[in-house]
């Protein structure tokens, strides 16, 4: 019989500061924690009856007598913080070097030949800012120079802000094209072409947004599964992490409620793993620093766990996760360097779940997959299942 496995990663869900949180600034960052105590009717009951308050180093959520779902909290192996290096361990891979961020701007080396290679006559921003809010901000002044909005996050990423009436999405691309060749030599994992339209000030941005993205350097576990003949699919941004390596199928999300969307239709269309990352929860509120937004975000999706649960079928596998943290109450925009959650429930289980304990590397996911399908893997440890 076919299995299927649906791996959900929370974006930025953190749970508390990492050993080593101090060589990144984030010491005392707690983003579930937090979350909880400066939101007073803040409660994830469907989460907490699987075992979320049973989780080493969350006393703001009450523990349960008897968990359903098996929990532990995960620490990432792999200096870093990031989306890329928190999915890239999940299936295997973990570097020896964090990619590079720019939080204060690419330098000017990275600028100049920017400019030189593609013809620009400048860029404008050159800074971590919300996209949403630099087109904003910069759009007009973007139409009357022709000047490309350039901008980074806390992901080692370079993004490139045009309007699609001044500058043609072909060069846009190009200008992307350059860039890769640019960043990725010296760091960055990422580079994303931005395109909007409207006018000041309603710029919005298109469906036209295309991801140059760094390759896993090696095999990863969705390569394996895939060529055992396992159908992998990925929903959100997953494609564009693992720069379209390893899945059989890819579908975008326009939002947390499209992604669990995508994730229910395709749990009763199709076996095999289901690798779902819902973003909002990083990109609209724990970037923005928005503890209220970050917290209603939670209590829906929990609202909606159940219908995920309900659209298994029995022996199949639900993991629930997170990539990194990102802090709604800490300072700055960053991403924080936090342990992650970690729930796994085995559909028609009826005994509790048991204590998955802190596991040594967020790569302990891809071995457990690796070996519920049946798989042969060599990076992380399987988890203890049954």
């Amino acid at each position: 019989m076919e299995k299927r496995a649906v791996l959900i990663v929370l974006d930025s869900v953190g749970v508390g500061e990492l050993p080593d949180a101090a060589d990144y600034g984030d010491v005392g960052s707690h983003t579930l924690g937090h979350i909880a105590e400066v939101i007073s009717d803040f409660e994830m009951p469907n989460m907490r009856a699987l075992g979320l308050g049973n989780i080493e180093g969350i006393p703001q959520i009450p523990p349960v007598e008897a968990p359903s779902a098996h929990y532990g909290r995960m620490a990432e192996k792999a200096h870093g913080k990031d989306t890329a290096t928190g999915h890239w361990e999940f299936v295997g891979i973990i570097p020896d070097e964090p990619f590079r961020t720019f939080p204060d701007g690419f330098t000017d080396d990275i600028l100049q030949e920017f400019i030189a290679k593609t013809g620009v006559p400048g860029v404008l921003g050159n800074r971590a800012a919300s996209g949403t809010v630099i087109i904003k901000e910069l759009g007009q002044e973007h139409i009357q120079t022709g000047k490309p909005i350039v901008y980074t996050s806390a992901d080692p990423v370079f993004q490139i802000a045009a309007h699609e009436d001044v500058v043609p999405l072909e060069t846009l691309y190009r200008w992307c094209e350059i860039a890769y060749d640019i960043v990725v030599p010296r760091g960055q994992s990422r580079v994303i072409a931005r395109p909007f339209v409207g006018e000041f000030p309603e710029f919005k941005r298109t469906p036209n947004r295309k991801d140059y993205t760094l390759p896993p350097p090696d095999e990863t576990v969705l390569d394996r599964l895939q060529a055992a003949g396992v159908r992998t699919t990925g929903i959100g941004k997953i494609g564009n992490i693992y720069a379209h390596q390893g899945l059989s199928d890819e579908f975008k999300s326009t939002s947390n409620d499209h992604g669990v969307e995508l994730t229910i239709e395709c749990i009763k269309d199709r076996k095999g793993l289901i690798f779902t990352n819902l973003v909002d929860f990083d990109a609209l509120y724990g970037h923005r620093r928005n503890p209220r937004g970050y917290a209603d975000a939670l209590m829906t999706f929990d609202r909606q766990l159940p219908s995920i649960i309900e659209a298994l079928d029995e022996g199949d596998l639900l993991i629930i996760t997170a990539d990194h943290g990102n802090d709604p109450t800490y300072p700055g925009t960053d991403h924080t360097r936090e342990y992650v959650p970690l729930i796994i429930v085995e559909k028609g289980r009826t005994e509790p779940g048991r204590p998955l304990g802190t596991r040594a590397s967020f790569a302990d996911i891809g071995a457990t997959l690796a070996a519920y399908f049946g798989i042969d893997w060599e990076v992380g440890e399987a988890m203890a299942l049954g």
